[in-house]
């Protein structure tokens, strides 16, 4: 079988059969029949001279080829949006990036990260925030560029994505300054019965602190578990209990003083990875914001326990 003898419509059909694994929803989606979208898919069958797919009870399930096949289709029909995406988000020179971000990421260090994109005229900026899964789908699509989070993607043959690590803030005990000020506990030694905040079961540090308060035999009292980082620094800030977070969260009250930093623990850092398709269109400033990302994103604030600018913290 040569090249020109592939008919590319009868691959798409199967890739989003693949994708769904389901012949009806995927008819649906096409706006066809499913005897249409079944034909199309064995004729591609015959040109290849290998099944596909199996059946299942009532489910379309992928044979060895139809793996390879479907990996190829991916990179092919992804690529295919990825051109799409940058010709409708270009105009008049403007640079459109697509960023999505997990929802658990903090709105001071993403607004930080960006802040040199906003003054500029070329580019426009679409941001998405939603569950890390929800948004590699997506990015593996090529509708975004880039995709932040606060862990690294496993390696996955079938979906190859590429984890580019920006850096690592320590988590910090952070509580009102009036009644905290001048203090220093140990965490998590001193937070027996302390009332406290913490991140959602969902957020990479959580499972870590749990695992030194088990270790420590402290049991802290849990007010409040919040997945959202904007919710967790008001509740620091208007609470009057402990909250563990990383600093760049509640930066600006931390310059102002109204909170403070009570503690820190070595062992407890949250990491910060832009994750990308081995195969993405390179794009300039795109490449400058991730090569200045510690720079930008993670310094801390001014006063006790700042960075210098570069460092990370």
């Amino acid at each position: 079988m040569q090249l020109e003898q592939l008919n590319f419509h009868h691959l798409f059909y199967f890739w989003r059969v693949a994708r769904l694994g389901h012949l009806t929803r995927a008819a649906q989606e096409l706006h066809t029949s499913q005897s249409s979208l079944s034909a199309q898919i064995r004729q591609l069958e015959e040109r290849l001279g290998e099944a596909l797919f199996v059946r299942e009870g009532r489910r379309l399930v992928l044979t060895e080829t139809g793996h390879l096949v479907q990996a190829y289709a991916e990179n092919i029909f992804g690529l295919g949006q990825e051109m799409l995406g940058r010709l409708q988000g270009r105009s008049e020179g403007v640079v459109r990036l697509r960023i999505g971000s997990v929802a658990t990421m903090s709105r001071n260090y993403q607004e930080n990260l960006f802040r040199p994109l906003l003054g500029d005229a070329a580019v426009a900026l679409t941001l998405e925030s939603g569950p890390l899964e929800h948004l590699l789908e997506r990015l593996a699509e090529h509708q975004l560029d880039l995709v932040l989070a606060n862990e690294a993607v496993a390696a996955d043959p079938r979906r190859p994505l590429h984890s580019r690590f920006l850096g690592s803030q320590p988590i910090s005990l952070i509580g009102p300054a009036r009644r905290w000020g001048g203090q220093r506990l140990r965490v998590p030694q001193d937070l027996g019965g302390l009332d406290i905040a913490l991140p959602g079961p969902r957020h990479a540090v959580r499972s870590q602190f749990d695992a030194l308060c088990m270790a420590a035999q402290v049991q802290p009292q849990v007010r409040a578990e919040v997945d959202d980082m904007a919710m967790l620094r008001l509740i620091a800030r208007d609470s009057g209990w402990l909250a563990v977070l990383p600093e760049v969260v509640v930066q600006d009250e931390l310059r102002s003083g109204l909170l403070c930093i009570v503690g820190q623990c070595p062992q407890l850092h949250e990491h910060f990875y832009a994750i990308t398709t081995p195969h993405r269109h390179r794009i300039e400033r795109l490449e400058a914001l991730l090569q200045a990302a510690p720079a930008l994103a993670l310094a801390a604030p001014g006063g006790a326990g700042a960075a210098a600018p570069g460092a990370l913290r």
